[in-house]
């Protein structure tokens, strides 16, 4: 696993770097509930009560972070290395997603909301991974992904009348914005952007993140 581990974080690594110019999502709702509550004083938090995570470990003060674009080809590149990391430390180590679209990924934003939606009827993580085994059919496009997200909803067995709601509802843009809101708050400048134990971090290969994750293990025990 580490040779390919290491071509895909170089890869990603690469890739962060070109679009790194210009990955801010303007908000388009700025007097929104969320950002309006963001911007009186508690924007800038890396993690939240309602932030969605892949693991829970309630007795470990280890958690890793990220902040993606489900349309960003770097984000798909990394995610093997998530999962590797969860396969190997997922009952030690927290593991939070926020939601970070890029302005300039037509699609970024409605997966955002896909995603979101699904995790009201917790299916966050089979839609999660959804977007990435299929980012190639959706993504770097110019038009519309709205039907396909609805059609992963109905893949997966989500009651999808609900799904349409939440994925039109203005509450759902406004929890992908906030998370956006502090992502920029803290510095996130372009996906994938790791946090561990509150620190922003840039490892290349999965070792380097696995013997970092496994140092803070051994510092919490």
């Amino acid at each position: 696993m580490a040779p390919i581990s290491r071509i895909l974080l170089t890869a990603f690594a690469v890739i962060a770097l070109i679009i790194g110019g210009g990955v801010y999502l303007s908000v388009q709702n700025k007097d929104s509930p969320a950002i309006a509550q963001a911007e009186g004083g508690e924007v800038g938090q890396l993690v939240r009560d309602n932030s969605r995570r892949l693991t829970t470990v309630p007795d470990s003060d280890v958690t890793v972070v990220e902040f993606l674009d489900f349309e960003c080809e770097a984000c798909r590149a990394a995610f093997p290395m998530v999962e590797q990391l969860r396969a190997e430390y997922g009952d030690r180590v927290n593991f939070v997603i926020r939601y970070f679209p890029i302005q300039s990924h037509f699609n970024a934003e409605r997966a955002a909301r896909a995603v979101e939606s699904a995790a009201q009827q917790d299916k966050f993580e089979p839609m999660y991974k959804k977007m990435y085994e299929t980012q190639s059919q959706w993504g770097e496009q110019r038009t519309p992904a709205d039907s396909m997200f609805r059609g992963f909803a109905t893949e997966l067995g989500l009651d999808v009348a609900a799904f349409d709601a939440a994925y039109n509802d203005p509450a759902t843009l406004d929890r992908v914005n906030l998370d956006v809101a502090d992502g920029k708050a803290l510095g996130v400048r372009g996906t994938p952007t790791f946090f561990l134990d509150g620190n922003e971090v840039d490892f290349r290969t999965f070792e380097e993140f696995s013997a970092a994750v496994q140092q803070s293990l051994n510092e919490q025990s």
